[in-house]
């Protein structure tokens, strides 16, 4: 599933919607291998499973800097959205991130990214891990006009006050989840 416009980052209770996209700007295709045909995410890259951060790649955008990705949960957090992953500073010449991204700060591929604090209160990728029902993950693809000033293990809040204003487009694919019956 791709969504065109404007796309939301509701990173807490006072932090709504990210406003940095027009309806007229481009939008990025978003693919991921993680996230099968029929919409749901591989249980590999869930807590429940291997836990590996999903392969995701996009659609080049003209003038992009930095990309940034993030993927959350708007069906679960307190407030909504349960923030799995925040990387940002991903280098203009990257189209993809490879599965099992390393969950440091800055991890050796790619050079320059930086990752902030899930809703897990680690740094890197989280996992899938409903309690009960399906859930639904969007990952959000940012092309960047500039790499962010922003220091590793931000939180969402501080990483969508830093997107303001440097978002050029973007684009997002939803996959679900529900946790295995027991």
């Amino acid at each position: 599933m791709e969504r065109r416009g404007l796309v939301p980052l509701v990173a807490t209770a006072n932090l709504l919607m990210l406003a940095a996209v027009s309806h007229a700007a481009p939008a990025i295709k978003v693919i991921s291998p993680a996230i099968g045909l029929d919409g749901r995410i591989s249980p590999r890259n869930s807590a429940f499973g291997e836990n590996l951060s999903p392969a995701v790649s996009w659609t080049p955008t003209p003038g992009a800097k930095a990309y940034a990705v993030i993927l959350q949960d708007p069906d679960a957090g307190d407030p909504p959205p349960f923030i799995h992953w925040l990387i940002w500073n991903i280098p203009a010449a990257t189209r993809a991130l490879p599965e099992h991204v390393s969950t440091t700060a800055h991890p050796p591929s790619p050079a320059g990214a930086v990752q902030g604090r899930n809703g897990f209160g680690s740094i890197g990728y989280g996992g899938p891990r409903p309690p009960s029902g399906v859930h639904h993950y969007h990952l959000i693809v940012f092309a960047l006009n500039a790499p962010l000033a922003l220091a590793a293990g931000a939180d969402s809040r501080a990483l969508s006050q830093a997107l303001r204003g440097h978002v050029l487009a973007s684009g997002e694919i939803v996959g679900t989840f529900a946790a295995p019956k027991p």
